[in-house]
């Protein structure tokens, strides 16, 4: 397995950082084992502190207006970057023109680049050229897997005695990443052991230990890959739990990938991540999401198994709001709700740990 963390990078997110198009930027910002974050690119903030813009909460990493100025920022502190990792995620994973050029500049400064994208940069002529010109490496996170190293489903996801609990959502890009990573976090600090397994690439850019990149597989041996990996962490660690990080949801037109989770990992309990103020399924303005109560329904009648929370992404909400809303979705679903990532994740992890001393024979 790599040696972590891997490098110094700063993370490229040109307009959007604080958007939902920023998404891998932010996980990285907010935690990462795989490198060491020291800045953000993205000139709409630029000279502010990352932590701050995202969550009001100031941690060191500051945003430069370009990619140049942040090579030499970070040279100037002592810790020269080693990496530009594309901290963007938009609609479709297409690399813009303008953000090729950048790439290129990184190369040009001497920075390995990782890549999550569709547009695989390694395939680039010129890129290509670059890359052995400078002496620089470029990964395509998402390139698939050689088939022959890919699983079809077995049903050995059976075997597995932990808890599997799957974070999913009512939308893409609505946090549940995050949400599954704190969720480990608060059952470990309860006293539990705990293992994240990542679905895209911004959990493989966070160092998940366990990960699968979802969208970068044949649709045949999606549910292998899924229950392979479920499969795998149960064998090599042998947690209390196992956190399925969610994909898109199950009615966003373009993204439902909440329905080869349910299918494949056959989670014990569901988690549903779910944006109080989002009115349209992310990137499709007109498709209304659909009301939270169905979202429920329809997870528990495809899976057989309880949804046990909701948890709250709290964008274009006031912070005095948060609990309101809180409250209002209790009241509605009769579920708890919480804001992890304000509140941190206690609460939910005490919402959690009845599910677990439920299961003694299947962890015997």
């Amino acid at each position: 397995m790599t040696s972590l963390p891997e490098g110094n990078a700063i993370v490229y997110c040109e307009g959007s950082f604080n958007t939902p198009n920023g998404k891998t930027a932010h996980g990285l910002v907010r935690f990462t084992r795989r490198y060491n974050v020291l800045a953000v690119t993205d000139s709409l903030h630029a000279g502010r502190d990352a932590g701050a813009v995202l969550d009001e909460r100031p941690n060191g990493i500051r945003i430069f207006a370009s990619i140049d100025e942040a090579v030499a920022g970070c040279r100037a502190a002592g810790t020269p970057g080693t990496h530009l990792v594309v901290g963007l995620a938009p609609d479709g994973g297409r690399l813009s023109p303008p953000a090729l050029v950048d790439v290129k500049k990184a190369m040009e400064l001497g920075l390995n680049v990782d890549c999550g994208l569709h547009d695989f940069l390694s395939e680039d002529p010129e890129i290509a050229r670059l890359a052995r010109l400078k002496h620089v490496a470029v990964r395509d996170i998402r390139k698939p897997p050689a088939r022959n190293e890919l699983h079809f489903f077995s049903g050995k996801v059976e075997d597995v005695k932990a808890l599997k609990v799957a974070v999913l959502g009512t939308d893409s890009a609505v946090g549940k990443r995050t949400t599954a990573w704190l969720l480990a976090q608060g059952l470990e600090n309860a006293g539990h052991t705990a293992e994240m397994i990542g679905t895209g690439q911004t959990s493989w850019m966070q160092g998940a230990r366990y990960c699968i990149i979802l969208d970068s597989l044949i649709n045949d041996f999606v549910s292998g890959e899924i229950e392979h990996v479920v499969w795998k962490a149960w064998k090599d660690v042998r947690p209390d739990v196992l956190i399925i990080e969610g994909q898109g949801s199950l009615m966003n037109p373009a993204y439902p990938g909440g329905f080869e989770i349910l299918a494949a990992a056959r989670p014990d309990v569901v988690v549903l991540q779910h944006a109080p103020a989002r009115r349209d399924y992310d990137g499709f303005p007109g498709y209304p999401i659909h009301p939270l109560r169905r979202q429920i329904d329809v997870i528990e009648l495809l899976s057989g198994k309880p949804v046990v929370a909701i948890t709250v992404n709290h964008e274009n909400m006031q912070p005095e709001e948060i609990p309101s809303a809180c409250q209002e979705i209790q009241n509605s679903v009769g579920l708890p709700a919480f804001d992890v990532l304000t509140d941190g994740a206690q609460g939910l992890a005490r919402t959690i740990v009845p599910y677990l001393e439920r299961l003694p024979a299947k962890r015997g």
